[in-house]
Parts: C-alpha cells; structure tokens; sequence
C-alpha cells in the first residue's frame, strides 16, 4: 500500500512539474515523508527532479532567459549551503514543521495573487528588491535542506518570467543546476550509493517519466490561470497536512 500510494504521488506531483516548471518536490515530500522517511523522500525527489529538469531544458533550451536565470541562481546558490547544514543538524520533525509553515505561507500568498491577477491590470515587472533578494536567498535555504525551494523562488519568478514556457524553461535549468550541486554532495560523502534508495529510484522512475511525457504534452492546452489556482491550492493542504503531523510529534 505505502508503494502503491507513494508512486501515485510521485506520478501526480511529476505530471504538475512538467506542467507549470515547478512543484514537484514540495508537493511530494509531506507525503513521501510518511511513508519513505524524510532523508529518502528528498534524496529520492533530488534525483528525479534532476532528470526531468534535464528533460525540460533540452526541450525548452530556446526558452531560457539567461539574465534572470544568472541573477535567481547567485542569491539562491548563497542560501544553499544553509539549509545543506541544517539538514544535517535539525530533526526531521522540525524541519517539516518549519517547511510546512512556509509552504502554507506561500500557498496563501500565491492563491490570493493568482485571483487577483485575474481580475486586475496586468502586473508589474518583478523589481530586484531587497525583499526579493532576501526571498531567492531562502529559496535557496529550503532548496539546500529539501530539494524543495520552488515556493519562495516561483513569487520572483512569476513576474520576473511572466510567459509560460519562459518561466518553465528557466526554472527548470535552476532546477538541474541547484540539484547537481545538492547530489554531488551526496555523491562525495557516499549518501547516495545506498540500496534502499536504488530501490526507490527503480519502482519511481517509470512513473515519474509516464507523468513526465503526459505532463509535456498538456503544457500548451491546460490554462494557465486556473492551473495555478490548482496547484497554489495543493500547497496549502500539503502545507497544513504537513505543519500539524509533525507539530504532534514535538
């Protein structure tokens, strides 16, 4: 059951990613935390998450905007080491807890943005505030400890890349870049040559290519807007399942 309930996530959280260039990962860790373990869950995520980023951006090399993407990668990159130290020094409970908090945050935020968005003048071109840079700095702080820093970098980016397939394309080279760095990591300290997560990438890998190509092909004909209602939705209700399973456990 926690098989067939963990490649069901997997294949969900994949299809949305190849979808919209984000979410995959946070989407997927609350649940995959209860049934792999958090260690597992975000090793696992890294290294599904590098394949389809490398599938994405092949796809979608003549998408990349190379100036955004050079100005998200240098604050996230300084977060990265962060939040790769307080993985390895905070319990898992906490970490949840603290993820699940920012994700409910973000959630909100993106959901009440979105509407508005809708029904009100086109918005303004992301600036590089201090706010914002301080937002990609933490994104790279969540994206070092969880693989998972989507939420904090997707409120610049939204603006920054206000066009599907350009957003998609960047944020999936931000993807395949971050995740190499967090997996090579990994790789030097021998984290990653373990059986049980062979096994993991065995059973997830068919599912994760399935929702992948599905995903691909709805890129074009899903609607934007109500998509992102969806997804902004998911991540509250992750957030929130999240935040209150591991407050019990404190």
């Amino acid at each position: 059951m926690k098989l067939f309930i963990s490649a069901f996530v997997v294949f969900c959280t994949h299809l949305l990613e190849a979808i919209t260039g984000f979410g995959s990962s946070v989407l997927a860790l609350p649940f995959l935390n209860i049934t792999l373990g958090l260690r597992m869950a975000v090793q696992m995520l890294c290294v599904l998450s590098w394949i389809m980023a490398l599938y994405i951006v092949i796809r979608s090399w003549k998408d990349l905007v190379w100036k955004e993407f050079l100005f998200i990668v240098c604050y996230v990159a300084l977060g990265m080491p962060v939040g790769m130290w307080i993985f390895d020094k905070l319990p898992a409970a906490v970490l949840c807890l603290i993820l699940g908090t920012f994700m409910i945050a973000v959630g909100i935020r993106g959901e009440l943005a979105t509407i508005k968005k809708h029904s009100a003048e086109p918005a303004e071109p992301a600036k590089r505030t201090f706010l914002m840079k301080l937002l990609l700095f933490g994104g790279g702080i969540i994206q070092g400890a969880f693989g998972s820093g989507g939420p904090f970098i997707v409120i610049y980016s939204a603006k920054a890349l206000p066009e599907k397939r350009l957003f998609r394309g960047t944020l999936s080279m931000l993807w395949l870049s971050m995740n190499t760095i967090r997996l090579t990591s990994w790789g030097i300290s021998g984290e990653l040559w373990n059986p049980e997560l062979g096994k993991c990438l065995l059973w997830s890998l068919p599912v994760v290519i399935i929702g992948i190509l599905i995903g691909d092909c709805l890129h074009n004909k899903v609607s934007e807007h109500h998509f992102k209602i969806g997804v902004y939705a998911v991540l509250t209700i992750s957030g929130i399942f999240m935040a209150v399973a591991n407050a019990l456990k404190l």
